[in-house]
């Protein structure tokens, strides 16, 4: 194995000590997530923070106000989810950050040990969960495929769905009568089809908009023996609504004037739909009558909300943030009163800068300058989100910040292939993905150096995923453009990526590109950063997860082992864990090294 140049992670990494103090603060601050509750002991909490350094789950009891960490683990936790009737906490128990494990339970009272959740599950990817009172739902993925588990009443579980595409459990009716999956045996698993079975795996219905328009199951009617189903769809290219009466098998579509997408979940009477709407990188929340079709917006800030539910109250919480500020769980009382809910102990995030929005043809990007930047062209990082299927929004983000710091100025594009711009931008990457977001970001650049935004002498790619996978290949195919490149666990070998990589991403690329390797060998060769190695003039900092299932080491060394043959200029960090890492001081240790090493090369 070759011996590549380690990345050097600097302390500090500014010289001034008050810049030094202020990013590192942005990243150590505590942050929550929206808190979920038990749909019968709504006073019984879980969240996910980063209070004790590392993203674990927290119980939370409100009517006595106390808190307690649930999970402690040296990866870091991400999945949770509450028992209906608030006296276990589920979580999801993977090894070091692969996501390959099994469910455990514990009590929500402190003191029980967590033991395995459902007997007969095998270790698996995990493919959706949904708790009853008596029914569990609990999908699974393997290189086999997808398998459905069903355990009734605390007995073991059955299986109740297999196959070999994509698939995965999507929601439970209240009255545990019904299961809804979502699967792709048509082979597409971008574009969803549904299923209602019964607990025992007896169907009941399905629905399916066919070839290129998904169908996503939000959820049952949280009314009990009312079994409709909120879906959205893309019938009208772009994310809406519809309501799903199962037993009778017909549907209302909910039409809503609004530019932009849709999604919903429901009030907890069933009357009315709390509707996000997303639009050019924000979001705004708004209460939709379903009896009269009225639609009346919330008072909320200008900015991002990351998720939002309804109390039994009728209250809204809502998670909140903006380039600017930094995030926060806000309530929304039914009298109209808006206040902060949930604010861990511990120092506040220093503010950054707002994002200003360009427009380069149909390309929206999202532009930031630091704050007090002279005039004229700066150094500029244009950094490329995953996904694909994301979007750059409106949000805090520490990671932007501290380039801002740094003295670049930051451009972020959504480019073909992101969410909330409608199915057909979404979808215009099906056949060359990859080179056809990098047009975008090419349209982009231009903008940047002709307006006199950017150096075009220092103009720097990075992204982590796909965003690291964009950049890799954007330094081969448009090396003329890019001073320097850093590339997060990126796809650097797109043929070695998909033997590795877990299955629902086979799947995606299978749909994504047409087909599979085998089909389409030389579409595949024509994506991949590796064929165009050779191109790479800019230094590059690659960073690697040992455990990552989704851009899996292999194929990152295939790459590296190319730059070390031709003597290219790169470096690499590779870190105990997978695709990214949930513990804060790793992520701080990771973006030093970024920043410095952009610095030095530039």
């Amino acid at each position: 194995m070759t011996t590549h140049p380690t990345a050097e992670v600097p302390d500090p990494l500014f010289a001034d000590a008050e810049a030094e103090a202020r990013w590192r603060a942005r990243f150590t601050a505590p942050r929550v997530s929206l808190p979920g509750w038990a749909d019968d002991a709504p006073d019984r909490s879980l969240y996910l923070s980063n209070s004790s350094g590392v993203w674990e789950v927290y119980a939370w009891d409100r009517a006595s106000d106390s808190h307690r960490r649930v999970t402690d683990r040296p990866n870091g936790t991400s999945h949770a989810a509450l028992s209906p009737d608030g006296n276990t906490i589920w979580w999801f128990n993977d090894t070091d950050g692969d996501e390959f494990g099994t469910w455990v339970s514990e009590p929500f009272q402190p003191g029980g040990d967590a033991k395995p959740a459902v007997d007969g599950v095998p270790a698996a990817y995990p493919a959706g969960l949904e708790i009853g009172h008596g029914v569990v739902a609990v999908g699974t993925s393997t290189d086999d495929g997808t398998t459905v588990y069903v355990s009734r009443d605390g007995g073991p579980a059955e299986v109740v769905y297999a196959h070999e595409n994509d698939g995965g459990v999507s929601g439970l009716s209240k009255d545990e009568t019904l299961v809804v999956l979502s699967h792709s045996e048509h082979g597409d698993n971008r574009h969803a089809a549904l299923r209602v079975v019964t607990p025992s795996g007896e169907k009941v219905a399905e629905k399916w908009d066919g070839p290129g328009k998904g169908l996503d199951a939000i959820a049952f009617s949280p009314v009990r023996g009312d079994n409709r189903l909120l879906v959205g769809h893309e019938r009208r290219g772009k994310e809406e609504l519809l309501i799903w009466d199962v037993a009778a098998d017909t549907e209302t579509e909910i039409v809503i004037d609004l530019p932009g997408e849709i999604g919903a979940d429901w009030y907890p009477d069933a009357k009315s739909l709390l509707v996000v709407h997303t639009f050019q990188a924000r979001n705004t929340l708004h209460r939709y009558d379903l009896e009269t079709g009225a639609l009346h917006a919330l008072d909320t800030p200008h900015g991002s909300v990351g998720s939002a539910n309804v109390r039994p109250d009728g209250a809204v919480e809502y998670s909140w943030s903006s380039a600017a500020q930094p995030g926060v769980v806000r309530v929304l009382d039914v009298d109209g009163d808006e206040r902060v809910l949930l604010e861990p102990p511990g120092h506040k995030a220093p503010p950054s800068v707002d994002l200003t929005d360009v427009f380069v043809g149909d390309v929206h990007a999202l532009v930031a300058r630091p704050e007090g930047a002279p005039d004229g062209p700066l150094p500029t990082v244009f950094h490329l989100h995953g996904g694909p299927h994301s979007a750059d929004e409106d949000r805090f983000s520490a990671y932007r910040a501290v380039w801002l710091d740094a003295g670049f100025a930051v451009v972020h594009v959504n480019y073909r292939g992101s969410t909330g711009y409608g199915s057909k931008w979404r979808d215009a990457i099906e056949g060359r993905p990859g080179l056809t977001e990098l047009e975008d970001v090419a349209a982009v650049h231009d903008w940047a150096v002709s307006s006199g935004f950017a150096d075009p002498a220092k103009c720097v790619v990075n992204g982590a995923s796909w965003g690291g996978y964009l950049s890799l290949l954007a330094l081969g195919t448009q090396p003329e453009r890019w001073a320097a490149g850093v590339a997060g666990v990126p796809v650097a070998d797109y043929l070695a990526a998909y033997e590795d990589e877990m299955e629902p991403l086979r799947a995606f690329d299978r749909a994504l590109f047409g087909g599979s390797p085998e089909e389409l060998p030389d579409r595949y060769r024509e994506c991949s950063p590796l064929t165009y190695v050779d191109a790479v003039r800019a230094p590059v900092l690659v960073l690697a997860g040992e455990n990552d299932p989704r851009c899996p080491i292999r194929q990152i060394d295939n790459y590296l082992d190319r730059l070390a043959a031709r003597g290219a200029t790169y470096e690499v960090y590779r870190y105990d864990a997978g695709h990214g890492s949930l513990v804060v001081a790793e992520t701080i240790r990771q973006t030093a090294a970024e920043v410095a090493f952009v610095q030095r090369v530039l």
